[in-house]
């Protein structure tokens, strides 16, 4: 007998488990009349069905060519998966078994909840992006009916709820429920039952469509409040999280209660319905994805829990994803002495944190997502400046205004615009101020349209840099900092500044600190390690930072100063070579003249690298 999977990748398997070579069009014309009540239909339907974006002869044409290739694929079995006539497609049951069969599959309450919660959670034919809108609407369709039915088989386990394991089972079930639905309020009111109620206490909405969220706070001693709307599904979709499963470096028996506790914050932060927590499985899912922004993006999600366990405890980070732009961080102490019994106070210590933050941040989200276009096209820029080449910044560059075409006062656009403008400046390495003049003046629309970003501040900062005000650029990313202390991009920009402002010692920590809110550093805060490293005559530690870079091009002339300040002059001519095949026009003199250092002290040391280097 075949089985055909259809929750995760849609495919047809043998009974030894070998995959079929099959028609993806037949694949979804067998789970149609799978879960279908007849398990037949008419060609003309079928082929309405699978091409109704085609005209109905064309339509039919197709159909009988696809089952002419399912003919072929199946002409060697004893018991064929379809039967047909001239005018209808019949599956025959007897030969193809299917996943959907546990939804009509018997056993205790319990067990008919666990497995229709581990199979909807991988989602009905994920692997497939619809060709017309009729398989796109049966799939919502299936989807919808498969909630419904998760739902009731939840409602019905709820008498075993005292059973062992039974709780999880139904928390994690309520929770995939209400990622779908935040606004189901008899699973939140059962979820939080189970949970032994929650350390965020609401009072019902009042006349005007607004809730007062009660937060807790034990740290500080007492109690304080957040308003957060609670704004109508209809007007506006809400905002996801997701709180992703801590990691750790080494085998940590803590690591399993620490996934706990953030499982414990999940279920915490259901409280709130100004926001839908994607569920655990989801969330473990992401984490385990090598391309987790791009998997973050496709799910619709604003804001995301980082986690992570170590020697020192547990390192949590809340991230804005449109942004970036890390707006809170903290570590808990997790030692395996106090963490059995601290569980639910960090947890409610957590819980307490994000809601607060997630309170400050709605401004900022709801600016955003009232511009779409605007929003995507500045998101395609900043995905290219994670590249600094000249393409790669023109491009960026193109995208940004095409945002500002869109909405003509998008203030991230604007500091987008300023980075292109000092990036170029750097890449280019020929003092050329006319960019730098084009970079201050877009940091200061940002700035004027949006005074309480740091963002902006960040970019004026940077280029002020680069004119020379090395003063003024402190002092604009000393502001930035304060607007937004957990600002990893802010952090390491301010850094850089202080290399040139002759601090290196004071950059090296504050670039640390970057990277540790940041781990997955990006080059650019690796080249500011490196050179901070250099200023200290940390020469070992500067050319370790500039190997960890994925593109070590703009790092070139450093690393070979570098290396030519210990003595290796085999990887000093290695780098000068790359450097000078990617601006064969450098001069040491010009380049000193234009780069704004401070004290003399240091411009003299970077003259002696590069002349020991051979430049």
């Amino acid at each position: 007998m075949l089985h055909l999977q259809t929750f995760g990748d849609l495919r047809l398997i043998e009974t030894n488990g070998d995959p079929v070579r099959y028609p993806i069009k037949g694949l979804l014309m067998m789970a149609h009349l799978y879960a279908g009540a007849s398990h037949e239909l008419s060609r003309y339907e079928l082929a309405q069905f699978l091409w109704n974006d085609v005209e109905p002869e064309l339509a039919r044409l197709n159909l009988r060519k696809l089952l002419s290739r399912i003919r072929e694929t199946d002409g060697g079995r004893a018991e064929m998966p379809f039967d047909f006539t001239a005018t209808t497609v019949r599956l025959n049951r007897q030969a193809v078994s299917s996943d959907l069969d546990i939804f009509h599959a018997g056993g205790s309450p319990l067990e008919r909840l666990n497995a229709i919660a581990e199979l909807t959670q991988r989602g009905f034919i994920g692997n497939i992006k619809p060709a017309t809108k009729l398989i796109d609407a049966w799939i919502r369709a299936q989807r919808d009916a498969q909630a419904l039915q998760l739902r009731q088989a939840l409602l019905d386990a709820l008498p075993d709820a005292q059973k062992p394991g039974a709780a999880r089972s139904i928390s994690g079930a309520a929770l995939q429920i209400l990622e779908r639905d935040p606004n189901d309020e008899q699973v939140r009111a059962l979820l939080h039952r189970l949970s032994g109620g929650s350390t965020l206490s609401e009072r019902l909405p009042n006349g005007d469509g607004h809730a007062r969220v009660q937060v807790n706070r034990p740290e500080a001693g007492g109690e304080a409040t957040a308003d957060i709307e609670r704004v109508s599904p209809a007007s506006l979709i809400l905002p996801r999280l997701v709180l992703l499963p801590p990691t750790s470096k080494h085998a940590d028996a803590g690591l399993a209660l620490a996934s706990a506790l953030i499982e414990d914050v999940t279920i915490e932060l259901c409280a709130l319905r100004n926001i839908s927590i994607v569920a655990p499985h989801t969330a473990g899912q992401i984490r385990r994805d090598s391309e987790k922004a791009a998997v973050v993006a496709r799910h619709s999600i604003a804001y995301l829990l980082d986690t992570r366990l170590s020697e020192e405890g547990l390192f949590a980070q809340l991230v804005y994803f449109p942004t970036d732009e890390i707006i809170w961080a903290n570590r808990f102490v997790m030692t395996p002495d106090i963490l059995p019994r601290q569980r639910r106070l960090i947890a409610q210590q957590l819980t307490m944190s994000v809601a607060r933050e997630l309170a400050e941040n709605e401004e900022e989200r709801l600016r955003f997502e009232a511009n779409p276009q605007a929003y995507h096209a500045y998101l395609v820029g900043s995905s290219l400046m994670s590249k600094l080449t000249l393409p790669h910044i023109r491009r960026a560059r193109k995208a940004f205004k095409q945002s500002l075409s869109h909405k003509a006062d998008f203030s991230p656009s604007f500091t987008g615009l300023a980075r292109t403008f000092t990036s170029e400046w750097l890449v280019r390495a020929q003092g050329n101020n006319e960019l730098l003049q084009l970079a201050e003046q877009n940091a200061l629309r940002a700035i004027e349209r949006d005074p309480a970003s740091a963002a902006g501040h960040r970019e004026l900062g940077v280029t002020k840099l680069y004119l020379g005000d090395v003063d003024a650029s402190v002092a604009a990313l000393d502001l930035a900092e304060q607007l937004s202390p957990h600002f990893a991009d802010v952090i390491y920009s301010h850094a850089d500044t202080l290399v040139h402002a002759s601090r290196p010692g004071d950059a090296l920590a504050k670039i640390k600190r970057a990277i540790s809110l940041n781990p997955i550093a990006p080059d650019a805060y690796l080249w500011c390690a490196a050179g901070a490293s250099f200023f200290l005559e940390q020469y070992e530690e500067a050319i370790a930072y500039v190997e960890a870079m994925k593109d070590k091009a703009p790092a070139h002339r450093l690393a070979a100063a570098s290396c030519a300040m210990i003595g290796d002059r085999k990887r000093a001519l290695f780098h000068r070579q790359r450097a000078e095949s990617i601006n064969p026009v450098f001069d040491v003199e010009k380049w000193l003249a234009i780069v704004p250092i401070k004290e003399q002290w240091q411009k003299e040391l970077y003259r002696e690298g590069l002349l020991r280097a051979g430049f």
